[in-house]
């Protein structure tokens, strides 16, 4: 990358970057924004929820980790879930991860997300680079329908899922200690 191209910071996506760059430099922001909402926090405040929704920040966390496992380690590379996740029964419990995150422990649910986006970020590395840097990259999953998608695609829809989720982390957080904001201070 040259310095035309480089953010000013680690997590921006690059101002002039590649279609990959871009993509992850974007995922990046949003694990960047959604760890600060949700860190620092006991399992009581992990908890808490607005009425009338039943999301907590500790869900979140143990929804986002899986999310990372499906996407980055099962549809990209084509490998099996990891535990936890092996060992649920999903057409028992579809919701097991929302339901479960209230009685794990703080240091339990940054575990799993902080693991899982480190899986997720080696497989990506590696991949992206036996692809050449090609965001077309077709990845290990192939729909009912036959299609596979692209890289490209698996990293828009994550950026998508976190997005979404984000927003909620931000009004969940607000409620708990008023922590409002765009973007995590510099020191974060």
């Amino acid at each position: 990358m040259t310095d035309d191209t480089r953010s000013a910071v680690w997590w921006e996506p690059p101002v002039a970057g590649s279609e990959l760059d871009t993509l992850i430099g974007s995922l990046e922001r949003q694990r960047r924004t959604f760890a600060w909402k949700s860190e620092g926090l006991d399992a009581a405040a992990l908890g808490r929820r607005l009425a009338p929704s039943a999301l907590t920040l500790g869900g979140l966390l143990k929804h986002l980790a899986l999310v990372e496992d499906q996407y980055f380690t099962v549809r990209l590379t084509g490998e099996q879930l990891p535990a936890p996740w092996d060992a649920v029964d999903w057409d028992a419990e579809p919701d097991w991860e929302w339901k479960s995150a209230a009685a794990d422990s703080a240091g339990e649910l940054y575990g799993l997300w902080e693991a899982a986006v480190a899986r997720s970020r080696a497989n990506i590395r590696r991949l992206a680079a036996e692809a050449d840097g090609d965001a077309g990259l077709l990845i290990a999953y192939t729909s009912r329908s036959g299609a596979r998608p692209s890289l490209r695609r698996l990293l828009t829809d994550m950026i998508e899922e976190y997005a979404r989720h984000v927003g909620q982390a931000d009004l969940i957080r607000e409620s708990i200690d008023g922590r409002v904001g765009e973007d995590p201070p510099a020191d974060f």
